[in-house]
């Protein structure tokens, strides 16, 4: 007898396992969720299915696919700290050679003497009124393109 109702109980275990969720409403307006609602309360389906053998199942990645995954996550990490390092390397170096520029430019424009080493021989020549004009508007285009 014992294994008869072993065996019953047994049988009718997965019956239970897929019953379907129940919104008990009490006496008082408490409430409560079930599989089966107790004796005086308000039974209210709610649609849900309790069925966790039959639900589908999250596909696990593998232990390779993963760190695969983690992997490629971490070089794009380092590739994107690098780009990120380089433009900032690039401002500064704009930067500074916008003030350079700017520093070059007022000086030519305060009419102060230039001078300049000549390649050829190395002395030192200072700027005729022409190569001034050339040179500010060498450096006005140098302010222009590193000042932005």
């Amino acid at each position: 007898m014992k294994k008869l109702l072993i065996f019953l109980t047994m049988a009718f275990l997965p019956v239970a396992a897929h019953a379907q969720i129940m919104k008990c409403v009490g006496a008082n307006g408490r409430v409560e969720f079930a599989a089966s609602c107790p004796p005086g309360t308000k039974a209210e389906s709610t649609g849900i299915r309790n069925s966790p053998s039959t639900a589908p199942a999250a596909a696990q990645k593998s232990l390779a696919d993963r760190n695969a995954d983690f992997q490629k996550r971490q070089m794009e990490q380092q590739e994107n700290a690098k780009k990120a390092e380089t433009k900032a390397q690039d401002d500064i170096d704009r930067k500074q050679n916008c003030e350079s520029a700017k520093s070059f430019l007022s000086g030519l424009q305060s009419g102060g003497r230039i001078a300049k080493n000549d390649p050829k021989t190395g002395e030192r020549v200072f700027l005729d009124d022409n190569e001034r004009a050339a040179e500010m508007a060498r450096a006005q285009r140098a302010v222009e393109t590193n000042c932005k």
